[in-house]
């Protein structure tokens, strides 16, 4: 397994409000775990909140003893939302925050995937295929056939999320599982590359078979700052199948 995360500032924000946590070694009873959260609220809410929510993540599946994995993400997720919750109304300066989340762990053969909000998770083998759906105004308008998907892009409502972890005191979170296929590539990312780059540049930066995961991690993120960087940037890419011994 090779694995690239990183998170950068862009071009237009003064604070990062972005988090990944990447782990290819494993989590509690999770063989690995990768996370991409995207925070919202004004001053230092939405880095406290992005980041706050993937440590109380991390640290109840590493405490879960079940080995189911979507009932492990689950409970760590709806944890993290009522921690969120209980410290915004505790402090005044996090009133009103909340974050996006994306997670997933690789078992075997198999993907589970979990999200809230518009973090999204894609699969790249012959083609780039987003598997979560976003929980936005505008993807909503899209599902209900108001808006096409190439007016949803430019929608100036486009960043208005229907979902996120501390929004409501109980969290929705939608969960997928899929089969990897070998040479597959997973790449999980926050709306600061969604919304900057391409779909169809995404896959081309991807498939790239020339060039390691690393090359196409800081591609990926400098394609978005080349594009305007208008918001935080958020990138995990696991390429789940490497049998080759990697060096320190």
């Amino acid at each position: 397994m090779r694995v690239y995360s990183a998170t950068n500032i862009g071009m237009k924000r003064k604070m990062n409000q972005d988090y990944v946590f990447a782990s290819q070694t494993p989590v509690g009873n999770l063989p690995n775990l990768f996370a991409v959260a995207d925070g919202m609220g004004g001053h230092n809410a939405g880095d406290y909140a992005s980041s706050h929510a993937v440590r109380i993540l991390v640290d109840e599946i590493r405490e879960d003893t079940d080995y189911n994995p979507v009932k492990v993400i689950r409970h760590a997720i709806e944890t993290a939302n009522t921690e969120i919750i209980e410290q915004a109304q505790k402090d005044e300066k996090l009133r009103g925050m909340g974050t996006t989340m994306v997670v997933a762990t690789i078992v075997g053969q198999y993907a589970y995937v979990a999200n809230v909000g518009d973090s999204r998770l894609y699969v790249v083998d012959k083609q780039l295929r987003q598997v979560t759906r976003d929980h936005s105004l505008v993807q909503e308008m899209v599902r209900m056939g108001e808006i096409t998907a190439e007016e949803a892009r430019n929608h100036p409502d486009k960043n208005i999320i229907t979902r996120a972890l501390g929004a409501e005191k109980t969290v929705d979170v939608d969960f997928f599982d899929m089969r990897l296929e070998p040479g597959s590539t997973i790449l999980m990312c926050s709306d600061g590359l969604s919304n900057m780059v391409e779909d169809s540049k995404m896959e081309e930066i991807i498939l790239n078979s020339d060039e390691d995961i690393n090359w196409k991690g800081e591609t990926l993120i400098r394609e978005a700052n080349n594009n305007g960087g208008k918001d935080n940037i958020a990138i995990v890419l696991v390429e789940p199948f490497t049998n080759e011994v990697e060096t320190c």
